[in-house]
């Protein structure tokens, strides 16, 4: 802003233009010692022999300085001489940090910085880093850090920028509370919010340290969150941080969540020349809400059908406007107000503060281009798809008029942020226990791709895998991904094999038609299936070393209200896994289907089922091992995993066919005063059956099933699980397991 300010008062005060346009015949310069005059003509756009308004010679103004070359330009014509006398900006010899002893800061706060060794110096620029070091150290911990700069002058006309840093001690967050009438507990907002409070083993996290930026981030997802919920008029008013005598912080949220609206009355008002047909999808969605409790995101999701819409040449100048009005009884009345704008077009997008991520990238995410017609419901979309992104700090944007009062030229600016993370995890269950480590990084090159790198391991297994996705290749809004992994799993001595498993896949995943999305992908693994004397005769018979291609593919109808924190709707998912060239020949298909219902005070049901089957098309050859399907531990509790279903011998082999039928529901009733924990009940029916290689084997054909109480605890070590079941119906081969539990935690 103070960049612009200035250079407005440089257009203002500059010397005398002539009104009259005048054609300029010579261009002298004066004073440009380093700049050649040749770059000042190119940036300046001068062309000689061109005829110049006094608006013209205004943007040349506006475009030198924007260089970031000159302090000062006066501009003059005399007899159809341009004069322009400059004072030139002294080069950066060094950037020095001083006071930080890690290299590794100092390159982050260098890389970051606008201003860079060897470039112009700016004042504007130079104040805008001394703000960006401060929130950088912030982001790390350093709260109580204090950054000076200062300039130091070189003997051939350049400067050493230099910055003196004092970092302090870190600013650890000891607890976070949540005060007031919040009617949410405790351990469902510690879920929503990113900060974390310190732990000994967490030495790896950045949450823990006290981040005013990250603290603003909590609250924004915190009145989401509530606004998710139907407490329309929920007020986050404050957070504090208050300074204990340890220096650490207690982070205080003062939530008052207000009553939970429900949806009384919906309009669609249209102008009176619009066909309503058009709209009729818009203001169904609309009435089905009438009645429901009011949810930001099923709002979001209207006004992206109007979005769809105003893809319509017919309505590309539409806008709409939401007005909620509160009425008795807690009810809202919705009234969405379309309407429309002004006949402008994009005459020139900028976009600013990219110092890493290439502009197709951002280009690439907005909904509206150079040459098409401004829609403000399109720019909005825009802005949000760039925050979408999480590779920016902020985004911001400005509108102003173009050459011509039917224009507009768009800036965005950004400002980008870390986007590598390094996270550990281990957890303790009923199982045994595991450890996971990983490495990512979002923003690739600078081109938003994804890049994870990461290993598990548990009692009896080691999974490592590196993957590489880009959200939008080649442009065409489908998202490409390359894995690759490596799968260890000893059963030596439990049941007498080993199977090492290496390979990679690619594929992609898009939105086919609306909540419909497809997920197809090519895999390549090279097996080897080693067994010892333990192990049954049909293990023995498949010992050796397997080559398989595959072809795959997933098809989701996705009806949720959300992917996370679901409370209403549906997802259903068919999935298959085809041989192109293997050694067995195994087809596996699955299909899943969950349904969520909300009944109101926070009380939500959910019913699933799920199926394998795996068969191979030759029937002189059987299902491997390890291609053959059991019931997740979720699927079936109250069994011990892999425990039940056909046996052979001592050892229990998997089936051909697994199937599942669930019930789960949340019980805020139970012991609500309870900050920290959450209780459930649940029903869980089961079987695991079908042998393709043995007649004769145990395949206890019959349903299992089990009921039981479930557990969610916040503890000062991580979160923790665990259920109390009792099984209802099961085969005498079964092994049941009563109590199951998990700890975790992150580092």
């Amino acid at each position: 802003m103070l960049r612009i300010i200035f250079i407005s008062l440089i257009l203002l005060f500059s010397s005398v233009i002539h009104v009259n346009s005048e054609v300029i015949n010579e261009v002298i310069i004066k004073n440009n010692n380093r700049v050649p005059k040749a770059t000042i003509l190119t940036f300046g756009n001068i062309k000689k022999g061109s005829d110049y308004s006094e608006k013209d010679l205004n943007n040349i103004l506006k475009n030198l300085y924007e260089t970031n070359f000159f302090k000062d330009i006066e501009l003059e014509v005399q007899d159809n001489v341009l004069i322009l006398t400059v004072v030139e900006n002294k080069i950066i010899q060094q950037i020095q940090i001083k006071g930080i002893k890690a290299k590794k800061t100092s390159k982050l706060l260098l890389e970051s910085m606008k201003l860079k060794d060897k470039s112009p110096y700016n004042e504007f620029s130079a104040s805008q880093d001394l703000t960006l070091i401060k929130n950088i150290l912030s982001t790390q911990g350093y709260y109580f850090s204090k950054v000076k700069s200062s300039i130091q002058d070189n003997n051939n006309d350049t400067i050493n920028l230099i910055y003196e840093i004092e970092l302090g001690e870190k600013a650890l967050i000891s607890k976070i509370e949540f005060t007031g009438n919040k009617k949410i507990k405790d351990r469902k907002l510690r879920n929503v919010i990113t900060s974390e409070e310190n732990r000994f083993w967490k030495f790896i996290s950045r949450k823990k340290y006290l981040n005013p930026m990250q603290v603003e981030l909590d609250k924004r997802l915190l009145k989401n969150y509530y606004l998710d919920k139907g407490y329309y008029q929920v007020d986050i008013s404050d957070s504090s941080a208050r300074l204990l005598d340890s220096g650490k912080f207690n982070l205080v949220f003062n939530i008052d969540a207000g009553p939970v609206f429900t949806i009384n009355k919906t309009d669609l008002i249209l102008p009176d020349d619009y066909n309503p047909k058009n709209f009729t999808k818009i203001n169904e969605t609309l009435k089905d809400l009438e009645n429901e409790i009011y949810s930001f995101s099923k709002l979001s999701k209207v006004v992206d059908q109007i979005d769809k819409v105003s893809l319509n040449r017919e309505y590309e100048f539409i806008t709409a406007k939401i007005n909620e009005e509160v009425v008795e009884n807690n009810l809202l009345n919705l009234k969405i107000v379309i309407s429309e704008t002004d006949k402008k077009y994009v005459e020139k997008i900028n976009i600013f503060g990219n110092n890493i991520t290439l502009e197709t990238v951002l280009r690439n995410s907005l909904e509206i281009d150079e040459g098409d017609p401004f829609n403000e419901l399109l720019h909005a979309k825009s802005i949000n798809n760039l925050k979408a992104l999480n590779i920016f700090k902020t985004v911001d944007a400005k509108i102003e008029k173009g050459s011509d009062k039917d224009s507009k030229v768009i800036t965005f600016n950004v400002e980008e942020k870390p986007t590598g993370e390094i996270t550990a995890g281990a957890g303790v269950s009923s199982d045994g226990t595991s450890l996971g480590f990983s490495i990512k990084e979002n923003n690739y090159a600078g081109k938003g791709i994804r890049l994870v790198s990461s290993l598990d391991l548990s009692e009896d297994s080691i999974k490592g895998q590196f993957s590489v996705t880009n959200p939008n290749f080649n442009y065409t809004d489908k998202a490409l991904t390359f894995n690759v992994q490596s799968i260890v799993t000893d059963r030596l001595t439990k049941n007498g094999y080993k199977s090492s498993k290496t390979g990679f896949s690619f594929g992609t995943s898009f939105e086919q038609f609306e909540d419909l999305y497809i997920s197809p992908n090519i895999s390549s693994y090279v097996e080897k299936l080693t067994t010892n004397s333990t192990a049954i005769a049909s293990l023995k018979k498949q010992e050796g070393n397997y080559f398989d291609t595959n072809l795959g593919y997933s098809i989701t109808y996705d009806k949720r209200d959300r992917r996370w924190r679901t409370s209403e709707g549906f997802v259903s998912s068919f999935i298959q896994n085809l041989p192109i060239y293997a050694d067995d020949l195994s087809v596996l298909n699955g299909y899943e289907f969950s349904k969520y219902n909300n009944w109101g005070d926070d009380l939500i049901t959910k019913i699933s089922f799920y199926t394998r089957a795996v068969n191979s098309l030759d029937d002189s050859k059987d299902v491997r091992i390890s291609e053959r399907v059991r019931l997740p531990r979720d699927k079936l509790k109250g069994f011990e995993p892999g425990k039940v279903g056909p046996k052979d011998g001592s050892d229990y082999v998997g089936g051909n066919y697994a199937a599942s039928l669930n019930f789960t529901t949340n019980l805020p009733m139970i012991l609500p005063s309870v900050q920290t924990a959450d209780f459930a009940f649940f029903i869980d029916a089961g079987n695991v059956w079908g042998v393709d290689y043995s007649d004769t084997v145990n395949e206890s054909n019959e349903i299992r099933s089990a009921a039981g109480i479930g557990v969610n605890w916040f503890t000062p070590i991580g979160p923790m699980n665990f259920t109390l079941s009792q099984p209802i119906t099961k085969a005498s081969s079964d092994k049941t397991q009563t109590f199951q539990f998990s700890i975790g935690t992150t580092f």
